[in-house]
């Protein structure tokens, strides 16, 4: 099947390596290690792209009916890789919207607090310091002791805080993949009554979602990443009560009843049903609802097990060059699948950068650390040609 037509659904599994970075519009001399920071593109999502511009030139041949119609479709596209509730999933330009309604919404007084991990991305950080502010209550930070794991810091920082309300995390952190045990955070705050707000954007299309172990009130990913679409259209689920009661920042008339918000009534229309009320003012634009069907729906056809096995080969193959190199220490411990930190020596980590960045990889670095973070179109050959290249480096 042609990559440019729509999602190639064979599993994986039944891809070789050269086959599945076929699919990716990516150069082949780059190895592209940055997806925490923005995926890369299939040709099937570029193809959209540009049909979509196209398109865009006589937008009353498409017609209202379709447009909605595309809006849904993507919103079920979506709905899977949460709990397949289209109902629950509202569309948005960015994380920090998402934060935003989650901390308008939820309870919190004065002298309550928030908990975050220390060094959390300002997206999930930011609406609760300015939630705290505006309440009195405060923001506590889950710090990690010395040989301590992120999951041990949270449950130590909720027992150490019996004013925590809302518990903001991710599910692997954005610096290195390190990954938080999310049945056993989800258990803690259900027992103690503390609403729990995850921000999935270094984690959503590679690790799985249990919404229904974890009782989230909010659940919010970028669409950019790892769900390979474009930037500017965000996801977030919505808990059936938010569904029903919740507050949207904004009021515009794409979250209302469509009919009664034209007629422009005295009466304030009623929101649509669901966490529709949620959705962004025009957020739901031809190009980023082309890019997002095709990708979710390679996504979907690939399933995110396979996604994950695929990509834990890659940094597994990593991981073992380093070991063989006698460089294994480097690594995140525990790292996610599709995520982890390097960590030379502070005397070697410019010549180790520099003997990636000269075999074509992208990566980012910050505070000692090269992010490693690979998709599809990075291979498992070249995963191990660069950790050997990262361990020899001087």
């Amino acid at each position: 099947m042609d990559a440019l037509t729509g999602p190639d659904r064979r599993p994986t599994a039944d891809l070789d390596d050269d086959a599945l970075a076929a699919m990716f519009a990516t150069p082949a001399d780059v190895k592209c290690l940055d997806c925490a920071a923005h995926g890369p593109r299939l040709r099937s999502v570029h193809a959209a792209a540009l049909a979509a511009v196209d398109a865009g030139r006589m937008p009353w041949r498409a017609g209202n009916d379709a447009w909605l119609a595309s809006i849904e479709r993507v919103r079920a596209l979506a709905a899977d890789l949460f709990d397949g509730d289209p109902e629950g999933v509202a569309m948005l330009h960015s994380v920090g919207h998402a934060m935003s309604l989650a901390a308008r919404n939820l309870p919190l007084e004065r002298g309550e607090s928030v908990l975050v991990l220390d060094a959390q991305f300002p997206s999930n950080l930011l609406p609760w310091q300015h939630r705290c502010a505006q309440v009195g209550a405060r923001v506590v930070r889950a710090v990690r002791r010395v040989g301590q794991d992120w999951t041990g810091a949270v449950l130590d920082a909720l027992e150490a805080n019996p004013s925590v309300r809302i518990a903001a995390l991710p599910h692997a952190h954005w610096h290195d993949g390190a990954l938080l045990d999310m049945d056993a955070i989800a258990g803690r705050c259900r027992a103690r009554g503390i609403a729990l707000v995850l921000d999935l954007s270094q984690s959503l299309g590679v690790l799985r979602v249990d919404i229904d172990r974890w009782q989230p009130q909010f659940v919010a990913s970028v669409g950019h990443k790892w769900l390979l679409g474009g930037y500017g259209l965000a996801w977030l689920w919505v808990a059936p009560h938010w569904r029903r009661h919740g507050e949207p920042l904004e009021q515009h008339w794409f979250a209302r009843d469509h009919d009664a918000a034209m007629a422009s009534p005295l009466q304030l229309p009623p929101f649509r049903d669901g966490a529709r009320r949620f959705d962004a003012g025009a957020v739901a634009h031809g190009q980023l609802l082309a890019m997002a069907e095709a990708a979710l729906g390679q996504l979907k056809a690939w399933g995110v097990d396979a996604v994950h096995q695929a990509l834990a080969r890659r940094t597994g193959a990593f991981d073992a060059a380093l070991h063989a190199g006698g460089a294994g220490d480097w690594s995140t411990p525990g790292h996610a699948p599709h995520v982890l930190g390097l960590r030379p020596p502070r005397d070697r980590l410019d010549a180790v950068a520099a003997a990636l960045s000269q075999r074509g990889a992208v990566f980012t670095q910050r505070h000692g650390v090269l992010r490693i973070a690979p998709y599809l179109q990075v291979t498992v050959a070249d995963m191990h040609g660069l950790a050997r290249a990262a361990a020899s480096a001087r």
